[in-house]
């Protein structure tokens, strides 16, 4: 059972990597600094919406319309804390 509690940890630690991808590579295209009309950006930008728009997709509906401001990438990474903090004060139960 520790190893299904290793799995979960390395299954969030990669879902907060990606969403930490996803939010610097959407400030790096809105300054200007990475451009969609290069192939491979544009295909790891489709990809990367393509992988967490089930997350984002409830979270932004549930939240309220902030004009421009994008706030489902900070819900969903503080969602992802929240179920480590859980999973790790119950480790005792995957032993």
């Amino acid at each position: 059972m520790t190893s299904l509690f290793q799995i979960l940890m390395l299954v969030l630690s990669v879902v907060k990597t990606v969403i930490f991808v996803h939010f610097i590579m959407s400030w790096l295209l809105s300054f200007q600094v990475l451009n969609l009309r290069q192939p491979i950006v544009a295909q790891i930008w489709d990809g990367l919406n393509r992988l967490l728009e089930p997350i984002y997709g409830p979270i932004r509906r549930f939240m309220p319309n902030m004009g421009g401001l994008d706030l489902s990438p900070i819900v969903a990474l503080l969602g992802v804390y929240a179920i480590e903090i859980i999973l790790r004060n119950n480790a005792a139960l995957f032993i």
